[in-house]
């Protein structure tokens, strides 16, 4: 049992070898992601506060859906174990963010708001584990420190960069044009995602199952 721990450790540290335009493609995703996110957060309050909207209701909506994206962590962790494709997994988060923006822009009354809150929330913390989850499958644990290092570092200049986009855009145009570009960025984001290659994301460890280098993965403990 030893050696075959020893040999999977081995194996971990020098098996994977992700692309350049794989890497390359997560840096996209990250920085993009960033982007699209910070488009919520305080540009909702003072956009519906434009709308008319009361405080209290101000209040309400965004409270419901920071809760929502507390209580979603350990289902989404546990769903994204079971999911064997993490690019479609983010794919489809994204997009739901992208409705989520337009449903906000568009839309604005009280219980469209507050679904398109609750939805943000829950799938903005389900892709951050999601890129985890990648990036692990693609470096493995040896990688994994500098990996997510570099992940921060392409999300926070996004998230600066486009902060800093939006603020232009709401002093010249409308509140309402920040969840118009926030759906927009979806797009860039998605051609980055598909650069990732499928291949090189390796499931079992992605998943961080035990004895992840067999050709079947073993089931995992139920909750």
């Amino acid at each position: 049992m030893v050696i075959a721990a020893g040999s999977a450790e081995l194996a971990d540290a020098v098996g994977p070898s992700p692309s350049g335009a794989s890497l390359r493609g997560l840096d996209g995703v990250n920085l993009l992601l960033a982007g699209a996110l910070s488009g919520f957060g305080p540009y909702v309050a003072a956009f519906l506060a434009e709308q008319n909207w009361t405080q209290q209701n101000i209040g309400f909506a965004l409270s419901v859906g920071g809760f929502a994206g507390l209580l979603s962590q350990l289902p989404g962790g546990a769903l994204l174990d079971a999911i064997r494709s993490k690019r479609i997994a983010v794919g489809l988060g994204a997009g739901m963010i992208a409705v989520g923006a337009l449903t906000i822009a568009l839309w604005p009354s009280f219980p469209l708001v507050s679904a398109a809150l609750v939805l943000q929330a829950i799938t903005g913390g389900f892709l951050g584990l999601a890129i985890a989850a990648i990036s692990l499958g693609l470096v493995g644990n040896s990688a994994l420190a500098e990996r997510l290092g570099r992940n921060q570092r392409f999300a926070s200049m996004g998230g600066v960069v486009a902060a800093g986009l939006m603020g232009i855009i709401a002093y010249f145009l409308l509140y309402r044009a920040i969840f118009i570009v926030a759906a927009v960025l979806v797009l860039p984001l998605l051609v980055a995602l598909r650069r990732i290659q499928p291949s090189e994301i390796h499931f079992g460890r992605a998943s961080c199952i035990p004895n992840h280098q067999g050709s079947s993965a073993p089931p995992r403990a139920r909750l």
